[in-house]
């Protein structure tokens, strides 16, 4: 039986989630998600979330007591002069519990590698079914398909390939293709495909036709909602999508909490849709709050590509978060503003709107006061803003919700059954999880019959499930006894503790990783790998002359090239103005289009049979 066909047997899905570090990884655990990606010390794709060895092996630890699994993104492209570290960084990451490893760089193929699963990262620009083909018969267990695919084309890799599909469902966008944006390397030496991105795609530009008339001003033309497909999981299920990652490796805990709740909530759901379908880890999660996507950090939602292209798919305005919209201005004083859904707030909180020039601008709330039962009310800033009636109001800080998130939000729980019974000398308490791992305590003790026989069973029910330590929650409890001993309660106590120390054992013997994927030889899409193709180091070069490539241009980070695209976008400015001639626009436009920025300038190349959008430096 094949991988897929393997999947497929399962039935099982999973929800991954970022952590930035040990307490969002174990935020995340706590919240629902069935595995987390997290940085290692060196080599991530976001320098800034990097994490000591010693953090990885205490979140794989706990991870994996609830049969969670911990990914390591070691995904960025190497030099040679690091190829050495790295492959002495991936035993150590190996050594310390890990379930697999991100990567970008085909080098690491080529090293003295350890048993452990490879999961191709979206940096190797997973857009097509022969290139997910060919990185299924190098040797991965998992590729993490590019964010622009739609169902349709999801459906059609899946239908074509035998290994795990993941897909991202929510969090911020890149507005280029993943591994193929070099223009922040390109103006400040600081690589995207080394985790350094200077993020130019969120800067605000003009945009000028060849004459240099400004079509735009001063606004963020590249820079992309963010993704939510909250909405699609049961159709990404059936496209053959098998994890369900969330972004955001630089999020705090407060995000992590909120988004992973959310998620767990709507993929349970869509699970009990699909008969002999299954979540991936154990235990069940209690949340103490709702959960809400709107109240974290996002620049509004869109589903991108998955349904088709469509326009509004870039926010303008503000590369910022807006949050929440609560409603529209109805009338403004001289200290105060009254505000429709105004009943929705409460002191503190932080507000914002776009103002007339077009740029968001916000304020916090000093007081707020609802006038009786009505849903209006007087906001009052702490610094009064020029502002009109009919402005839409956002709230991006909600202080009620903060400190919810700042409690205990969550309770994460696997179920286990127990039977308590006679023996000849004694008594034993066996204690079977919902994986179906059983341990078992034997002791001999001295019987003596209860003076009240009616205690007995009760005492025994209440010592027993005193669980809140563990990690277990009683589900059923069967008591065989043959006559109503006397257990004093510390006795019973004492028993439960080290029966459920011999259950943490056991289950921490039988946890299994899983091992990496036998490669095949099969050679790679192309012949002529350009600067696009990320070959950095002697390795990577000897990999894809390995399988066929004959052509081998050093990368963008090894020789800059000029004139060259440094951005491919499926976003297309000239769609999203109106102007696309796929779409019917007949009227002549003066092109070539430039974006400028304080003195840089780029020019913008269309490219309607693949449509795709160029940036040339």
């Amino acid at each position: 039986m094949n991988l897929k066909n393997e999947i497929a047997a399962k039935s099982v899905v999973e929800l991954l989630s970022p952590a930035k570090n040990i307490e969002c990884g174990m935020a995340a655990i706590n919240h629902g998600a069935d595995a987390v990606y997290i940085g290692a010390s060196q080599f991530s794709a976001r320098a800034a979330a990097g994490n000591s060895v010693s953090d990885i092996e205490k979140l794989a630890r706990y991870a994996h007591q609830y049969r969670a699994k911990v990914y390591v993104a070691l995904n960025t492209i190497l030099t040679d002069a690091q190829l050495t570290d790295a492959e002495k960084l991936i035993h150590q990451i190996y050594e310390a519990g890990a379930d697999a490893l991100i990567v970008q760089d085909m080098g690491i193929l080529k090293m003295n590698l350890p048993p452990i699963a490879l999961h191709a990262s979206t940096q190797t620009d997973n857009r097509t079914m022969e290139k997910v083909k060919f990185l299924q018969d190098a040797g991965f267990s998992r590729v993490v398909l590019a964010r622009e695919l739609s169902l349709k084309q999801i459906a059609e890799i899946s239908s074509q390939t035998n290994v795990e599909l993941e897909a991202f469902v929510h969090g911020a966008l890149c507005v280029s293709y993943s591994g193929q944006c070099y223009i922040s390397e390109s103006m400040t030496g600081r690589s995207a495909n080394r985790g350094q991105c200077a993020q130019f795609c969120r800067l605000p530009y003009n945009l000028t036709d060849a004459d240099g008339n400004v079509l735009v001003r001063n606004k963020h033309l590249l820079s992309l909602k963010d993704l939510d497909l909250s909405d699609y999981l049961p159709e990404l299920i059936d496209a053959g999508v098998m994890s369900f990652k969330i972004e955001g490796r630089l999020k705090d805990v407060d995000y992590v909490k909120n988004i992973t709740s959310y998620y767990r909530k709507k993929l349970d759901a869509a699970i009990e849709q699909k008969a002999g379908y299954s979540r991936t880890s154990s235990g069940k999660t209690t949340f103490f709050f709702e959960p809400n996507p709107e109240k974290s950090f996002r620049r509004n939602a869109t589903d991108y590509f998955l349904n088709g292209r469509h326009n509004a798919i870039i926010q303008p305005e503000t590369p910022k978060s807006l949050g929440e919209p609560i409603g529209k201005v109805l009338n403004v004083k001289r200290n105060a503003i009254e505000l429709e859904n105004g009943h929705l707030l409460n002191n503190g909180d932080g507000l914002c709107f776009i103002n007339k020039k077009g740029e968001l601008e916000g304020f916090r709330l000093n007081t707020v006061q609802t006038l009786g039962n009505q849903k209006t009310a007087f906001c009052y800033p702490d610094t009064m803003p020029v502002i009109e009636s009919g402005t839409l109001i956002y709230r991006n800080q909600d202080q009620a919700f903060e400190k919810i998130l700042n409690g205990k939000t969550a309770d994460r729980r696997v179920g286990v059954k127990m039977n308590f019974a006679e023996t000849a000398n004694g008594f034993k308490l066996s204690i079977t999880s919902e994986e179906n791992e059983t341990a078992t305590l034997a002791v001999e003790y001295e019987k003596q019959l209860a003076s009240k026989p009616e205690n007995v069973e009760p005492n025994i029910r209440q010592q027993f499930s005193k669980l809140g330590n563990s990690i277990y929650e009683l589900q059923q409890l069967e008591i065989k006894l043959e006559n109503t001993w006397f257990f004093p309660a510390s006795v019973l106590s004492e028993w439960r503790r080290q029966a459920i120390e011999k259950l943490d054992e056991v289950r921490a013997n039988n946890y299994v990783r899983e091992l990496p994927r036998k490669a095949v030889h099969s050679d790679f899409p192309i012949k002529q790998l350009t600067y696009l193709g990320n070959v950095t180091n002697k390795n990577a070069e000897a990999f894809y002359r390995e399988h066929g490539v004959e052509s081998i241009q050093p990368g963008f980070e090894i020789k800059h090239q000029q004139g060259v695209p440094l951005m491919f976008t499926k976003h297309c400015i000239k769609y999203e103005m109106g102007w696309c001639p796929r779409e019917g626009y007949k009227e002549k436009v003066n092109e070539p289009f430039f974006l400028t920025h304080k003195g840089q300038k780029f020019e913008l190349r269309f490219d309607c049979k693949k449509c795709q959008m160029e940036v040339i430096g």
